[in-house]
């Protein structure tokens, strides 16, 4: 069955997204420390993906411990209690010792801790529109509901990723004469004693200075929930309860160590300057959230071409002409290629994608959805898609998603 079919009855039809856990790591010691952790907890998951976050979203630990030696020969490492901890970073020992993949499973299932209560409400909401698709996917397709939820969570709960980001302040300006808190102390020192927001000329002054060379640089560590048999098999059969059960309560507990991460790659943004037209000069704190928003931006696009399980998906909104809404954010360039798939879902209610085409964008007529990009002027800030051109395929219709290639 084709999902065009249910993009007829069911417009917002939900295309299933992966999922994220974006956290940083402070450091309490280093120049525009809170600046940064308040830009940080001010951002959003990124936008075509679900927020899959636990709540906290900092984390301290030693300076001196965050050391990748030898980060390609890393990559595909597991994370879990069986774990050689000789071979482990420090990044992976932070990710152990918080439970993380055992979490963010507890959380797929809205799992309660007291009475290890589970439901599939989160599978639902992600892999269907709602209960009412669902049903009506189980009498076209013959098949249980459990196991039609089964298997959107078999896509879902394999697409959740963890995003680890070491945020850090450089200052790229030959007559910045104040850093390590300046910014900090100005504000504060000036709200004080007046009792407001906003900034006299000699205070503005000393920020402006402060702030001309003000840019970040981020590391973002990408890593993904093992969500195999063995780890399915283990939380259907021992622990998954929708009745008060202590022992599948225990079970859990007991067995959080066996759920895993995999550590994918890391990408460093590039410490390109970043325009700040269009804010206040009494908005510094907005400054320091468009330099972090920026270059966590840029290493989530670096990331998604780079990692194939991380590429996103998005879907055509219109085909005369063809629309998606991506765009620079999503490292969308002139030189960009997409396929078209179509999705549809076999006799066993699996989901399955079938490329039907390739297409690239139209110069001139790229998005620029970056943070603020309307407010600098920038150019295709005010489009809201990209526009697209066929370089193979036909008989696209509204709802095939697109994802990049190389």
């Amino acid at each position: 069955m084709l999902v065009a079919d249910a993009l007829a009855d069911e417009p917002n039809f939900t295309y299933r997204r992966g999922s994220i856990y974006s956290l940083m790591i402070g450091h309490r010691d280093l120049p525009f420390a809170q600046e940064i952790e308040d830009a940080f907890n001010a951002m959003p998951v990124p936008d075509k993906y679900n927020d899959h976050g636990l709540g906290k979203k900092i984390f301290y630990t030693d300076e001196k411990k965050l050391k990748i030696k030898d980060e390609a020969s890393h990559r595909g490492f597991r994370i879990d209690m069986a774990s050689d901890k000789e071979k482990m970073t420090d990044f992976d020992l932070f990710l152990q010792k918080q439970g993380i993949a055992s979490r963010l499973v507890a959380k797929w299932f809205g799992r309660k801790k007291t009475d290890g209560v589970c439901n599939m409400q989160l599978v639902q909401e992600r892999g269907y529109n709602n209960a009412s698709e669902v049903d009506k996917r189980v009498a076209e397709l013959s098949v249980r509901k459990d196991a039609l939820l089964m298997d959107a969570g078999e896509e879902l709960i394999g697409s959740t990723f963890v995003l680890v980001n070491d945020i850090r302040y450089f200052d790229r300006s030959t007559i910045s004469s104040a850093v390590g808190g300046a910014l900090s102390t100005t504000i504060n020192i000036y709200n004080a004693s007046q009792g407001k927001n906003t900034f006299d000329q000699e205070n503005l002054g000393t920020m402006l200075k402060t702030i001309k060379g003000f840019n970040v640089k981020i590391k973002t560590y990408l890593y993904q929930l093992v969500w195999d048999d063995e780890a399915s098999g283990l939380f259907y059969k021992d622990i998954y309860t929708e009745q008060p059960d202590e022992t599948k309560r225990s079970n859990f507990e007991n067995n959080r160590g066996r759920f895993a991460l995999i550590y994918l790659g890391m990408q460093e943004s590039s410490g390109k300057d970043v325009s700040f037209m269009g804010i206040n000069e009494s908005e510094p704190q907005l400054m320091v959230r468009k330099a972090c928003q920026r270059a966590l931006d840029e290493n989530v696009a670096n990331l998604q071409r780079n990692f194939e399980v991380f590429k996103i998906k998005s879907p055509l909104l219109d085909v005369e002409p063809l629309r998606c809404e991506i765009g620079k954010k999503e490292g969308v360039t002139e030189n960009s290629r997409f396929e078209v798939l179509e999705i549809s879902e076999n006799e066993q209610g699996h989901i399955e994608y079938k490329r039907k085409g390739v297409i690239r964008p139209v110069k001139g007529q790229i998005w620029d959805n970056r943070f603020m990009a309307a407010e600098e002027n920038a150019e295709g800030a005010n489009l809201g898609s990209t526009t697209f051109e066929i370089v193979s395929g036909k008989d696209f219709y509204p709802g095939m998603l697109v994802r990049e290639i190389k």
